[in-house]
């Protein structure tokens, strides 16, 4: 039986233009897209964009994606991580 534990999703490494690699809590980084969605509301896909609240788009958008285009030569990518004591 495969561990739970394998899915869970508590940390993870952001990539951003011009900025050194960050490692980032779940609630960090829903921040930090909550926080870019704001800026490039126009960057989600149609189907992102038509859910209700900028909650349930920072949720799905951290589920189902991985980066967000910016524009030419930016970046803002994330990847779930597991730290190991």
């Amino acid at each position: 039986m495969v561990d739970p534990r394998l899915y869970e999703t508590e940390h993870y490494v952001l990539l951003e233009t011009n900025q050194p690699e960050q490692i980032l809590s779940a609630a960090e980084l829903r921040d930090r897209l909550q926080s870019v969605l704001t800026t490039h509301p126009d960057q989600l896909p149609p189907d992102i964009q038509a859910l209700g609240s900028p909650v349930e788009q920072v949720q799905q958008v951290m589920e189902t994606m991985c980066e967000l285009d910016l524009g030419p030569g930016q970046y803002f990518q994330w990847f779930a991580i597991r730290l190991e004591k």
